[in-house]
């Protein structure tokens, strides 16, 4: 089953990876700051058209007038304790049966949350290494899988390898720092054994798709890591990482970006409900 699972996420990334690099292209050209605002509001938007048609509007317009009705009574009736004592407890329940009238269409939009944060993630998390640049490599091997004698990173003509390969066997782990060399999209090949493995390896100096893993077949790391098809599950080779530098800034940057994107576009969603005419 959860293999299953796995393979349905890998098959979301694709058409995710399709979309997104198609849509979230001009975050290439665009100040940090400005794209990371529209992607949210656009974000806001769409999820904001999602919940209204996976929700049971009617139905929420009718419990937001009850409440309103209740407002009104404590308001107009505010002598009489037993009024406003029961208006309260109707205010409750129907805050309750709102939350209620919320969970479908929140779980309907889980998925599509988490495809469009493994796209964002993939701009804003960490940034290319520039020329000049050193980072660690690091490849981990199944527990059946080749020796890490036989572990070897193929020499490209984009990184100079100016440590290692060093072979951690309690971690099942071959290291090497490599400097990067010319900027562009290249391909770290390796072999294990009779195996081959690649890995999305970036240099430049601007805003660029970065992946920062090739993961194992782990749902949460095929979901965090969507850029590159995860090991199948008995291939030598279990993930690729390389430590990329961390993006610096506080709307488009290293984790604050997540926050950001929350935030703008959960007000966005509420400064469209009236143009799009959503009962929230």
């Amino acid at each position: 089953m959860t293999d299953l699972v796995t393979q349905l996420v890998v098959w979301l990334n694709v058409l995710a990876n399709a979309l997104g690099s198609l849509l979230l292209a001009p975050i290439a050209v665009l100040p940090g700051w400005l794209s990371a605002t529209l992607a949210a509001v656009a974000s806001g938007v769409a999820l904001l058209a999602a919940f209204k048609y996976t929700s049971n509007q009617a139905a929420i317009k009718r419990v937001k007038d009850e409440i309103k009705a209740n407002l009104l009574a404590i308001k107009l009736f505010k002598e009489s304790a037993w009024v406003a004592f029961r208006a309260q407890g109707a205010i409750l329940l129907a805050a309750l049966r709102l939350l209620l009238l919320a969970i479908v269409p929140m779980l309907v939009m889980v998925v599509p949350v988490l495809l469009i944060l493994g796209q964002l993630s993939l701009w804003y998390q960490a940034r290319p290494l520039e020329a000049g640049e050193e980072a660690v490599v690091i490849l981990k091997v199944g527990a059946d899988g080749a020796a890490l004698s036989d572990v070897r990173l193929a020499p490209i003509d984009a990184i100079d390898v100016t440590v290692g390969p060093v072979r951690v066997p309690t971690e099942r782990e071959v290291c090497w720092k490599i400097k990067a060399r010319r900027p562009g999209r290249h391909r770290l090949v390796f072999h294990a054994g009779d195996q081959i493995g690649e890995k999305d390896f970036v240099v430049g100096d601007r805003f660029m798709r970065v992946s920062s893993l090739r993961p194992g077949w782990e749902i949460s790391e095929a979901i965090l890591h969507p850029a590159e098809k995860p090991f199948d599950r008995n291939s030598p080779i279990q993930s690729v990482e390389i430590d990329y530098p961390e993006r610096s800034s506080w709307t488009s940057g290293a984790d604050t970006w997540v926050v950001y994107w929350f935030a703008v576009s959960m007000i966005s969603g509420f400064a469209f409900r009236r143009v799009l005419n959503v009962n929230l």
